[in-house]
Formats: structure tokens, sequence, C-alpha cells
């Protein structure tokens, strides 16, 4: 990763530096009133030819609730709760099910099943009176070696 970073590094850096040394113009001068986007509360009455069927014009959701999260338009109270109760159901529902389902994964690696089968053998050892661990790790009997005269 590191070394992916140092070959990307200058590109990404001479965009940050290129953009930091321009200049930056800010207009001092007011803004005329055909300058500008238009406001709702600066527009003046919508004629009835460009409202719906019921006399509804288009409103910002800003405007009537300056704090939306997205869940209702109107109502800041339902908005805020509605969100905190999304936030908190969605953030709980995936710690406590994902960390269920992560528990209860079947054993990676087979790691308990070889500690279990080292201890029934320890056990095993030691009630046949036979050291836990022999010099040989194979059966020496069951070895064939070749004769020395098949070379």
């Amino acid at each position: 990763m590191a070394s992916r970073l140092s070959r990307i590094w200058p590109v990404v850096s001479r965009v940050r530096l290129s953009s930091a040394l321009g200049t930056r113009c800010v207009s001092q001068t007011p803004k005329s009133s055909a300058a500008g986007a238009a406001v709702a509360s600066d527009l003046q009455p919508v004629s009835p030819a460009l409202q719906d069927s019921h006399g509804h014009t288009e409103v910002n959701p800003f405007e009537t609730n300056p704090d939306f999260h997205g869940f209702h338009h109107h109502d800041s109270f339902v908005d805020e709760w509605n969100m905190r109760l999304a936030f908190f159901f969605g953030i709980s529902v995936a710690i406590v099910i994902g960390g269920t389902f992560i528990h209860y994964l079947p054993d990676h690696g087979m790691r308990q099943w070889a500690r279990r089968e080292a201890e029934r053998l320890i056990k095993q050892r030691e009630a046949e009176g036979l050291p836990l661990m022999t010099e040989n790790y194979y059966e020496p009997s069951k070895i064939l070696l070749p004769s020395s005269g098949d070379e």
C-alpha cells in the first residue's frame, strides 16, 4: 500500500499545490437584484398558471425546516426523531446481528478442533503410560528404507 501511495503521491501533491497556489478572487460588491439565485421569499407571487391544481408551489424543505434530515419535510420534531430512530436501529441491528453472525461462524482453520484433539491424545498417552512426545515423528518400524545394495 505504501509503495502505491509513493508512486501516486507526486501527482496528488501537484494537484493540491496547484489549487492552493492559485489566487482567490472574492467580490466585495453587493449583488444586484438581477444577479445570483433567487430565493422563494425574494420572488413575487407566483402566477396561477405556474401553480398546481391545489394552488401549491414548490417549496425548498430547508426553508420550512432548516435542520432537515430527509425524513419529514414539514415537522422538524418528527424529522429529528425519525432520523434518530433510523440511525439507532440501523446501527444497532448492524452491530448486534453482525456480531452474532460473526460469533457463530464455524471454527476458522479448525483451531478449536486441533486443541481438543491434542488434549484427547495427551489424556490417552498419559493413561497408557507413554511419553507425551516421542523423539521420532514417524514410527521407525513402518519406514521402508532402500537396501544399501540398490544404489
